[in-house]
């Protein structure tokens, strides 16, 4: 029996304002509003998309699961959304928060780990911030709907060996990526693997992080093809895929894809949603089919190795299935290398700015610079709001050009009072070194005074003594007159 696992792709960005104008003049905690669009096209753009996807999907998605809920075969689903598409929709569209609020509560639906800005932080040399971001995300994911995941897919399905790794030692059971041909080579994206080594005496196989591989060409048939008329497949009804589902062979199916396919990509006159309704009821028709949550796909035991070095990192983008989508040009390169480098800054002394940063590290304004052609070239068009991918770069580099700038500056203000505060701190030692070397000089002195025997005896044999110290001797002038009486006699 092969298992199906379900899964759909919910984030929206906030994109970057075209010509947000002079920003010297504004506070640091203007600097988001002023350059991200915050009531403009973002809430449009979402708006939009719950009207026409949102909320008529997760309705749908909401009957499916109690229809079948109790039945031996349920119908289960999984997400992944980002953090700021929860920001956006706690901000804009609270309605449909608690929908999706119900369908945690189901325990047939899972939600996953990831980044909390989608950016590319797991591409970092230094993995911190990409931590700090999965932990922010499993947080918001806590917060918000009440869970806590246990499975990670990372940005656009980002994968090498480093970040499954990293996503293992953060408690993650598995990871989602693509079932990328060319390190698949003859294998079949329907069985569990599990993450390639790290090392030379890395864990066993069982021990790792499990890997499930998106069944592209099943994925794309929905999400890309479904309303393509010049398709040899069209009209796709759920009957036919359920077909297609059943004569294939594997553990799991793993089927992923934006959940703007439904009444966004699609039409709602497609037939898009008429098919989602109708999918498990046809895939029920086969008792060689279910479904299944991640977290329940984990458990199983993986029958090879999904290796991929950093240097052949795969993604779900694009025809390449690289990162190609975000750093295939030098102006990609070039933002990315900017954000990389702001990182140790940043956090030293630049917390006012650190959201500011994280957002212009969304994954989408690099997407947005891409200057492919032909059909990978349509699709970056298709969601981009710049007309070209030079205005996007430039519009991104405005705002990173002005944090990085503050920046710089606020660090060497800070710099040049270390400098204050250590040469006043430099001049308080110096000056409790010479009290402490005068506090010793008038000690050696009193030791010295204390030396001195005054002898209280007849006032002539203290002046006649061989060892007064006249210098240091004190005699009282009343004695004077004894003095002399005294010497007078003793000279006769």
């Amino acid at each position: 029996m092969a298992s199906i696992l379900l899964g759909f792709e919910i984030h929206q960005p906030l994109r970057v304002k075209h010509m947000p104008g002079p920003s010297e003049h504004l506070d640091d905690e203007m600097l988001v509003d002023h350059f991200f669009s915050s009531n403009g096209l973002n809430k449009f753009v979402f708006d939009r998309a719950a009207r026409k996807c949102y909320y008529p999907t997760t309705h749908i998605l909401l009957e499916l699961i109690d229809t079948f809920k109790g039945q031996k075969r349920e119908f289960k689903c999984a997400f992944n959304m980002s953090g700021v598409w929860l920001e956006q929709c706690e901000k804009w569209q609270p309605d449909l928060l608690e929908l999706f609020r119900q369908l945690a509560k189901t325990g047939r639906a899972e939600f996953l780990g990831s980044t909390y800005f989608h950016s590319l932080a797991s591409l970092f040399k230094n993995k911190e911030e990409f931590i700090e971001q999965v932990k922010m995300q499993n947080q918001a994911i806590k917060d918000y709907l009440g869970v806590k995941p246990s499975v990670f897919i990372n940005t656009e399905m980002i994968y090498n060996n480093l970040i499954a790794k990293a996503a293992e030692d953060m408690g993650f059971k598995a990871i989602f990526t693509e079932g990328v041909n060319r390190i698949l080579t003859w294998r079949s994206p329907n069985y569990v693997y599990a993450r390639g080594p790290v090392c030379e005496n890395d864990k066993p196989l069982k021990d790792r992080i499990r890997v499930f591989t998106r069944n592209y060409q099943l994925s794309d048939d929905i999400g890309y093809r479904f309303s393509a008329k010049n398709w040899d497949q069209w009209p796709l009804t759920a009957e036919k895929y359920a077909i297609w589902l059943s004569c294939t062979p594997g553990q799991i199916i793993t089927i992923f894809m934006d959940y703007e396919t439904f009444g966004e990509h699609h039409p709602e006159e497609s037939g898009i949603f008429f098919f989602l309704k109708a999918l498990p009821w046809k895939i029920f028709d086969w008792q060689n089919l279910d479904f299944i949550l991640p977290s329940e796909a984990a458990k199983l035991e993986p029958v090879g190795e999904m290796d991929v070095h950093e240097d052949n990192t795969i993604s779900w983008a694009d025809m390449e299935r690289d990162t190609s989508a975000w750093l295939g040009n030098s102006m990609q390169k070039m933002i990315f290398e900017e954000l990389e480098k702001l990182e140790p800054l940043i956090k030293q002394n630049g917390q006012q700015h650190i959201r500011m940063w994280r957002l212009l590290q969304q994954s989408d304004l690099l997407y947005y610079m891409c200057t492919k052609w032909w059909n990978d070239g349509d699709v970056h068009k298709y969601f981009s709001p710049f007309s070209t991918p030079h205005d996007a770069f430039i519009n991104t580099l405005i705002g990173l050009s002005e944090i990085k700038t503050r920046v710089i500056k606020e660090l060497a203000v800070m710099k040049a009072k270390e400098k204050e505060e250590e040469d006043l701190r430099k001049l308080m030692k110096g000056l409790e070194v010479k009290a402490e070397k005068i506090k010793e000089r008038q000690k050696k002195r009193k030791l010295e005074e204390e030396k001195i025997v005054v002898r209280e005896t007849n006032p002539i044999d203290f002046v006649l003594s061989e060892e007064v110290d006249y210098p240091n001797t004190y005699i009282d002038i009343d004695n004077l007159a004894q003095i002399s009486d005294e010497v007078k006699r003793r000279v006769r």
